[in-house]
């Protein structure tokens, strides 16, 4: 049983993050900040989001990146969603509850540029910058990511092992 803060109604969801990667390897991370909580601080994070009715997380996959990046990936780059999660934290005043699926997709571009015009208004004001980090990096680094044990986690996922990760309160 998830013991979840009574702070704020919950909407729950299907998701799915992408760990991205370029030619190189270098992994797509968004600068990220909850515009109405700035209490929260910043964070890097994994492009995502909700999977739709009748969406497979594959097809949810190649349209969240097309709309959060401009990337056009053919559903084939996407992998197998080996890393399973639960997560909660609070959004917009409401607190999320996200059932995640998390799978690698390889591009065959070296760090592609950005292109924001089809991104939610959350999206817009909530992203302030992206980086393509190289994996050692991400290891590496004492900065916030969500998910929350991205670093931790990276390397079983790149070796494609199957993940079942406990619930994390993110905030």
């Amino acid at each position: 049983m998830i013991e979840l803060p009574d702070d704020l109604p919950v909407l729950e969801r299907e998701v799915v993050r992408l760990i991205v990667r370029d030619a190189t390897g270098a992994v797509l991370l968004f600068r990220a900040r909850e515009l109405t909580m700035p209490e929260l601080g910043y964070w890097w994070e994994l492009p995502g989001g909700g999977i739709e009715p009748g969406e497979t997380y594959v097809d949810a996959a190649v349209r969240e990146l097309r709309e959060e990046t401009g990337l056009r990936i053919d559903p084939a780059q996407v992998g197998p969603a080996n890393w399973r999660r639960t997560s909660s934290f609070r959004m917009r005043g409401k607190r999320r509850v996200q059932h995640e699926v998390v799978a690698v997709a390889t591009l065959d571009a070296v760090a592609p540029g950005i292109d924001e015009q089809d991104r939610e208004q959350h999206e817009i004001e909530d992203y302030v910058g992206f980086r393509w980090l190289p994996v050692e990096e991400i290891v590496g680094s004492a900065e916030r990511f969500y998910p929350g044990r991205l670093p931790s986690l990276l390397p079983d996922v790149l070796a494609g092992k199957d993940i079942d990760e406990p619930f994390e309160l993110f905030s």
